[in-house]
């Protein structure tokens, strides 16, 4: 099991921007209203459940529509949102804003929700809000977490069997939380309204076909490159792009992200090098000579990307994010190859 330490230290690579600081202590916000007898989740079809959702630590079983949703995985709260039921309760983990939603949400909350902490929850918030359903789909997956939650009584749908800390894809977060809410047809049309914008936009760019990308992390001090597995790398692998084999070879990985040495840029050259902000400044990337002297940097084919929103919105890997970003960052792809 994983440190502490070393869960911050994974956590600061998976979430890339101008991030603050997260520290795992406890946030507050405006205590959430009891929902006074309200129906919370109008749209769920009751006729469906009890429903039963397979879990990393086994079968999760929902015996009827949820009122009171916790949602405390990365990005849950957003799904949550997309399918027209407004958690009682939160963690923001990008902190993008008051109420954990980026600007490409279109929904909003009627009551702000409480805030709950992130990597460390405040249990004892959870519970005096009464809920009848807590999501950590997309977490740290350690069973401590989970054991704790479970402690509360309430049904805790939590990583999909055989899934990596923090990699559940986004078509598993929204399968699980749609069937969770009772909102089965409205995640299905969700998804195949992604699948089909993504299909669309690679038709658009057929210059991106087979076109050999690295995405590039920078923090203060260090560089990463993603591999196979990130939600970024199969955003761009849907849209045509071909992950670095060499960096794909690289030893010393944690799943989803292996280090750069200043000495190894060279294996940031590709037909499109991409670059995201980690507690780092755009001119920490453009003013270092060993970067600038990468062949695609000095042919103009790299995209270092200082937009924290589109960062965020591509680290989001949610139904939502996603879409956005595909709206965001393809123009720029197509500028920084010529299109």
């Amino acid at each position: 099991m994983r440190s502490a330490g070393s869960v911050r230290a994974l956590l600061a690579v998976l979430i890339t921007g101008a991030l603050v600081a997260l520290t795992g202590c406890t946030t507050t916000g405006d205590e959430a209203a009891d929902s006074g007898g309200q129906n919370l989740n109008p749209s769920a079809d009751a006729s469906r459940f009890p429903v039963t959702i397979p879990t990393k630590f086994g079968d999760v079983t929902v015996e009827e529509p949820p009122q009171r949703v916790v949602a405390l995985g990365w990005t849950d709260a957003e799904v949550a949102m997309a399918l027209d039921v407004q958690p009682v309760g939160v963690a923001d983990w990008l902190e993008v804003g008051e109420d954990g939603l980026g600007p490409w949400s279109q929904q909003s909350y009627d009551q702000a929700p409480e805030k709950l902490g992130t990597l460390e929850v405040n249990m004892e918030k959870v519970a005096a809000l009464n809920p009848d359903l807590i999501l950590d789909t997309r977490s740290s997956g350690e069973k401590a977490r989970h054991d704790k939650l479970r402690e509360i009584g309430v049904p805790v749908v939590s990583l999909p069997e055989g899934a990596d800390d923090y990699l559940t894809t986004w078509q598993q977060q929204l399968d699980m939380i749609g069937t969770a809410l009772g909102r089965q047809d409205k995640a299905q049309q969700l998804r195949e309204d992604l699948d089909a914008k993504f299909d669309r936009v690679a038709d658009e760019h057929p210059e991106f076909e087979g076109k050999e990308m690295v995405l590039a992390s920078r923090l203060p001090d260090a560089w990463g490159a993603y591999l196979d597995g990130d939600g970024r790398v199969e955003f761009m692998e849907r849209l045509g792009f071909v992950n670095s084999p060499a960096v794909q070879r690289q030893p010393g990985g944690q799943g989803f992200t292996v280090p750069i040495s200043d000495e190894r840029l060279d294996l940031l050259d590709a037909d499109l090098t991409a670059v995201f902000l980690i507690g780092a400044n755009p001119e920490d990337v453009t003013g270092d000579p060993l970067y600038q002297a990468i062949p695609s940097v000095e042919k103009g084919n790299d995209l270092v990307l200082g937009d924290q929103d589109i960062s965020l919105a591509f680290s989001s890997n949610s139904v939502v994010g996603l879409s956005w970003a595909l709206d965001e960052v393809v123009p720029q792809l197509a500028d920084t190859l010529g299109d």
